[in-house]
């Protein structure tokens, strides 16, 4: 059996790789570029575009594989409402679907896939369980919604398919949206919040999305959706404020009527000169928070890192990087 990580070159895929590879199983990595990582060693690469269907044929799957897939596009960089659909769905989509008919073509039936919280949308009830009600607010949400429809139909075909919803994640390589934020704080200028900063914001730890894949390959690949966050999140006020207090900056932390925020944003939005997506800043002031519980339950995840750590970390290497020092191995951030 081999396990064959699409988009395995990427934030999670680079620590799902050698975890499974140290355990001594047969690791295929298929992904549109290839970095400079230390478990190519171990680990077989193919390069594969997963909006070409001949592509994903190529990488040689067979009967029994495990199969992951961590293809995506993200909300960074930002888009223009117009060219949305088309920026996310042929990966996010498109590509699910052409992983999932080569791997019906192959025998394969094991998969894990990556969607995102996102397809929730507004707060209805929280903490929010894997039923909370699905509706997306934009283009990248409802594309990986598409595919949890997707993956529905297949398992009805005899595919078992786990998927993930996870919040935010951290970890080693990227800062996505948190270097504005970095950049605020260190230029001891204020921090403006969405909001009073009372609600809490929730990460995932990069590590634990990977810890979470190879749960559920363990777990036999259970035909569920499971969400991903840090357990118990502070406030954003607590959250920003332990970081400004951590950097030693003299910045404030600015709370705004929420309304006026996004009505501001909407029109710049509206203008083709977006400073935020709307699907971050239309639930910035609400309480997201997803429930984790079913994830320990069923495949006996528990999720490994805070919040505050995690973040003062990603600040550290943003610290580190900009000092012109070598990247840290256990931190930093990216939007998935």
């Amino acid at each position: 059996m081999k396990h064959i990580i699409f988009g395995g070159d990427g934030f999670v895929g680079r620590h799902l790789a050698p975890k499974l590879a140290a355990e001594g199983q047969e690791v295929v990595v298929a992904d549109i570029v290839k970095s400079d990582l230390a478990h190519y060693g171990q680990v077989r690469f193919f390069h594969c575009d997963v909006t070409d269907p001949n592509s994903v044929q190529a990488v040689g799957m067979t009967a029994g594989d495990m199969v992951y897939n961590l293809s995506a596009k993200m909300l960074s960089p930002l888009q223009v409402r117009a060219k949305r659909h088309d920026f996310f769905f042929p990966v996010n989509y498109y590509g699910t679907e052409n992983i999932i008919k080569e791997m019906d073509r192959a025998g394969a039936s094991n998969f894990v896939h990556y969607t995102t919280d996102m397809i929730y949308g507004h707060t209805y009830v929280w903490p929010q369980t894997e039923e909370h009600p699905a509706a997306p607010l934009g283009e990248y949400g409802l594309s990986k919604l598409k595919t949890e429809e997707l993956a529905a139909e297949w398992r009805q075909r005899g595919m078992n398919i786990s998927l993930f919803r996870p919040r935010l994640i951290i970890g080693p390589g990227r800062l996505g949206i948190l270097e504005k934020l970095f950049r605020l704080v260190d230029l001891n200028l204020p921090v403006p919040m969405i909001g009073s900063g009372k609600n809490p914001y929730q990460f995932i730890s990069v590590f634990d999305c990977a810890e979470a894949a190879r749960a559920a390959w363990k777990a036999g690949v259970p035909n569920e959706a499971y969400n991903l966050g840090s357990l118990n999140p502070p406030p954003v006020r607590k959250l920003l404020g332990d970081l400004v207090k951590f950097a030693g900056s003299r910045s404030i932390l600015l709370p705004t009527p929420a309304w006026a925020v996004k009505r501001t944003l909407d029109l710049f939005d509206w203008m083709n000169i977006p400073i935020m997506d709307p699907e971050q800043y239309l639930i910035a002031d609400e309480m997201c928070v997803l429930d984790v519980s079913k994830a320990e339950r069923q495949l006996g995840w528990i999720p490994q890192y805070r919040d505050e750590d995690m973040l003062i970390a990603a600040y550290k290497e943003y610290r580190n990087t900009k000092e012109g020092g070598a990247q840290q191995p256990a931190s930093s951030a990216a939007i998935q």
